[in-house]
């Protein structure tokens, strides 16, 4: 399920930096392009709470 462009344009991260998300359709997610914290769609709805933000594994960490 596609977003509307226009609440793409003013949705931002819920951190304390309010940057920019990238929508990947596929994963259905939100990225920050600056935490990088990956937040989910679900249903059609963005999820913004910063407990449900998945932040990135750095390299070579244990995922387990």
């Amino acid at each position: 399920m596609a977003l509307d462009p226009a609440l793409l344009e003013i949705l931002r991260c819920p951190d304390e930096h309010h940057a920019v998300l990238d929508y990947d359709e596929v994963a259905q997610t939100l990225t920050c392009v600056d935490c990088h914290r990956a937040y989910p769609v679900r249903d059609g709805i963005p999820v913004l709470l910063l407990d449900e933000g998945q932040r990135p594994v750095p390299p070579g960490e244990d995922v387990r």
